[in-house]
């Protein structure tokens, strides 16, 4: 969820009543951009054209800084989740890219139809799942627990006040899902959010060792990273991960610590 440019667009026609409910699903391209929209300006995220794989949003980047505190070598034998699907490139680029086994939770059908047809999501396969429900209950599905490396959090609707699910036990929930070296990174964005609070309940969630986050980005999106088991890697140790995620998938880590520190309790 960010910020929108103007731009020509077409949207998604709802398949059954069953849908009335939701808001509809649209997207825009603009230059060599496209980008998915729930019926207002917001943008809920995004493509590039000729690079449909990679991520193109810089915290959309940002959300993949969980890369630091695992070994480059491990990353394909982990899982990712996205709860939020948006424009599919958090999930495109852990599926493709990571080559990691990725479930992505999203509630709205049409977003999912406009992420297949207009944003390259391929369907799903032994490494890719869609999950069509509300992500509050699905993460209480006690299958999951424990077995998530790399757990993705944008959820707005299509006002984009506040993230739609923020309370300290939806926080702990996404806790339970994580491996040990597991780590939640999470987008803070909104006309009506209050960071400090937010923070504060992913701090009650996580404890206060294990938070980190980064400065806003231009457009005023926050990623925060919550780890299941706290660690304070050197800043070496950082540097040399950066480079290596650099090296190998593209990311501009080497930026990222610039701007990404612990959370002070």
């Amino acid at each position: 969820m960010t910020r929108t440019t103007s731009s020509r667009s077409a949207r998604v026609a709802r398949p059954t009543s069953i849908t009335s409910a939701l808001p509809e699903v649209n997207f825009s391209d603009y230059g060599d951009v496209r980008t998915l929209h729930l019926g207002t300006e917001w943008v809920q995220g995004s493509m590039l054209l000729d690079a449909p794989y990679e991520i193109e949003l810089d915290y959309v980047q940002r959300m993949m800084a969980w890369l630091l505190f695992v070994p480059a070598s491990s990353v394909a034998r982990r899982h990712a989740m996205q709860l939020g699907l948006g424009a599919a490139a958090l999930t495109k680029f852990s599926r493709k890219k990571l080559r990691m086994r990725t479930t992505a939770v999203e509630i709205n059908p049409q977003v999912v139809s406009a992420c297949r047809f207009w944003f390259k999501l391929p369907p799903d396969d032994e490494r890719l799942t869609v999950v069509l429900g509300d992500a509050a209950l699905q993460i209480q599905n006690t299958a999951w627990a424990g077995t998530v490396d790399a757990l993705q959090v944008d959820l707005y609707d299509e006002d984009a006040a506040a993230p739609v699910l923020d309370s300290e036990d939806f926080y702990a929930d996404c806790r339970r899902l994580l491996t040990d070296e597991g780590c939640m990174t999470v987008n803070l964005f909104g006309e009506d959010s209050s960071y400090p609070q937010s923070v504060a309940k992913i701090t009650a969630a996580f404890g206060k060792d294990a938070v980190w986050a980064f400065r806003p980005t231009r457009e005023g999106n926050t990623v925060v990273l919550a780890q299941r088991t706290a660690s304070r890697p050197t800043r070496t140790e950082l540097l040399e991960r950066a480079e290596a995620i650099q090296t190998r998938w593209g990311l501009p880590a080497a930026k990222w610590l610039k701007v990404f520190k612990p959370v002070e309790a």
